[in-house]
């Protein structure tokens, strides 16, 4: 059973999510308050959040934030409303796996909570096919997969799951050239036209924790035209 977490202060709108999360097998939970959400992702590590950005106490940019910060790995859906189209590009970028902008269809709430299921899913055998290494090494740093644990130059790096994901697919293909829309869908998923700039801002994060110069960067190497590769020679 899937475990969702909604935090939202509309209880209508929570009553029609939890209605159709019920009918999809999973077991709900609720919050009202920015706040108390975060106490809640932190502690329960539901299996999805669906987070609205405007809520009382803390927002839910805020919230997606310190969830991300706090090493949650939940993936988080973020409700917008259709005025808040900026409220999509900050979410993508301090954390959220997807958006839904209100207001939204049955269908459409329902196939993207699957697709989110099913992206989830697809990420963990993934990470199981990589069996050889479960680990990854190179000059200065090493990728423990199964942990999700990076250490570069002998310090323990925090990364969000959306950078180390990027840290992983890039590494385990060194000098392979991926452009920002592929990163984009095959990171975050599908319907994100529009938002490659996520990309490059989630790589600059992961740069600015792993790599020594941001200047003259050693592992993630910007490929002129196209995008990002790992480096093949270390």
């Amino acid at each position: 059973m899937k475990h969702v977490l909604i935090v939202e202060d509309d209880p209508e709108i929570v009553q029609l999510l939890e209605i159709h999360l019920k009918d999809l097998g999973c077991a709900t939970l609720s919050a009202k308050q920015g706040d108390l959400g975060l106490r809640m992702a932190i502690e329960h590590e539901p299996d999805l959040v669906i987070l609205d950005v405007m809520l009382p106490e803390m927002d839910g940019l805020e919230v997606c934030q310190k969830i991300r910060a706090n090493n949650v790995q939940s993936p988080i859906m973020m409700l917008t409303s259709k005025s808040e189209e900026i409220d999509k590009v900050l979410g993508l970028e301090v954390g959220a796996d997807d958006y839904l902008t209100k207001p939204f269809s049955v269908r459409e709430f329902i196939a993207r909570v699957k697709a989110i299921f099913r992206r989830q899913k697809m990420s963990k055998n993934g990470m199981k096919k990589l069996d050889e290494p479960k680990s990854l090494r190179f000059d200065g740093l090493s990728i423990d997969i199964d942990r999700r644990k990076v250490v570069c130059n002998n310090e323990r790096i925090e990364l969000s799951p959306k950078e180390f994901e990027l840290l992983v697919l890039l590494s385990s293909n060194p000098g392979k050239s991926y452009d920002r829309t592929k990163l984009l869908n095959m990171i975050w998923g599908y319907d994100f036209t529009g938002y490659e700039h996520t990309v490059n801002s989630h790589i600059n994060r992961l740069r600015s924790k792993i790599e020594p110069d941001m200047s003259n960067p050693k592992y993630i190497l910007t490929t002129w035209g196209v995008g990002y590769k790992f480096n093949e020679e270390l």
